[in-house]
């Protein structure tokens, strides 16, 4: 979030996941005027807000956030056939990634 704002931050995710905001556009599957818009800020968050779930969770089972973007962008899933969770998301299947980091952090998958 940016300060003083109640929505996430578009510049900040595109940041931490060292991508554009044209890439972070393309990756949630919005315009990439509508991050920047403040019209748009609803939408926005609606649409980043699956990826920040998602670093979060892997952030707290990877020991940081470094580790967690890294993950997001390189990681293959087991399953999904060499696809990453960025792959994945960007094919609108977020809800599956952290289905998946839900079984790993409970132990399915050790």
């Amino acid at each position: 979030m940016e300060d003083g704002s109640p929505y996430l931050s578009a510049s900040r995710v595109s940041e931490f996941l060292g991508i554009t905001r044209s890439e972070l556009a393309q990756l949630v599957g919005v315009a990439r005027n509508t991050l920047a818009a403040k019209s748009g800020a609803r939408k926005v968050d609606q649409a980043l807000s699956p990826v920040v779930r998602i670093l979060a969770m892997a952030a707290g089972m990877a020991g940081g956030g470094d580790s967690a973007a890294v993950w997001f962008k390189h990681q293959p899933i087991p399953g999904w056939a060499g696809k990453t969770a960025y792959d994945l998301v960007a094919e609108g299947k977020g809800d599956k990634v952290l289905a998946y980091l839900e079984t790993v952090r409970s132990g399915v998958y050790s």
